[in-house]
């Protein structure tokens, strides 16, 4: 089976130079088979091919990049900046709302002077020292139930967080692109600036109402003093002379 195989490759071998060699004119009309323009043309073919080819390519890679760099730019449509500044803005309110010594610099000032004088003068009876300590009694006890309220308020909205929290990882595990991961993330940073903001406030209230507490009982030492030595007098009167 072989031999005849090999046979038959030998005779097709020798049939083409023979063809390729026959005289023009020896076979009048039958047509001259030009093997080396054949040739050309098949390589020429291939190559043209060949570059279609790469084209289509290229052209599909750039497709690709084109939806990966639309899908990176893709923006999230979710925001929780409203949630986060509606937060804010609750405790921001607890804390204008707060009675007796104010957070503003300005009003502090003037306010620490009336209830808190270095000293008291002779004008001052002890009806009005004693009506002075209780409002500074109030106001301390005001303080404090402030610093509740505010505490209270950001245990509220620490639950709140939260829903959102879980809201934005699914956002930021779902995200189609880099555009929508980063703004996901920018969105998770804010939430923990936010619950830092919360702790500074509370930590603000809790330390005022426990200045103005020691505050309290400083002056009410002062007018204790005061009182005692108005009562006492000179010591003139009980010398007996």
């Amino acid at each position: 089976m072989k031999r005849k195989s090999l046979a038959v490759l030998v005779a097709a071998s020798l049939a083409v130079p023979l063809a390729i060699t026959m005289p023009q004119g020896a076979q009048a009309g039958w047509p001259v088979f030009d093997a080396s323009n054949y040739v050309q043309n098949m390589l020429t073919a291939i190559r043209t091919l060949k570059q279609i080819n790469n084209q289509i390519h290229q052209l599909q890679n750039e497709a690709v990049m084109l939806q990966n760099m639309a899908r990176n730019l893709q923006r999230l449509d979710f925001s929780s900046l409203g949630q986060l500044q509606g937060a804010l803005n609750r405790i921001d309110g607890l804390m204008i709302q707060a009675e007796g010594l104010s957070f503003d610099l300005t009003q502090l000032d003037s306010q620490w002077r009336q209830q808190y004088p270095e000293e008291y003068s002779a004008m001052v009876s002890t009806n009005d020292m004693a009506n002075s300590a209780r409002i500074r009694w109030q106001s301390s006890m005001s303080a404090f139930r402030q610093t509740m309220r505010v505490q209270s308020q950001i245990i509220e909205n620490v639950r709140a967080d939260q829903g959102l929290l879980t809201d934005l990882v699914n956002q930021s595990q779902g995200a189609a692109g880099a555009l929508q991961a980063q703004q996901a993330t920018n969105q998770l940073i804010a939430l923990s600036a936010k619950q830092k903001m919360q702790i500074q406030t509370m930590i603000a209230a809790q330390y005022r109402s426990q200045a103005e507490d020691a505050a309290r009982k400083a002056q009410a030492e002062e007018a204790a003093r005061e009182t005692t030595r108005r009562f006492l007098g000179s010591g003139s009167a009980y010398s007996g002379n």
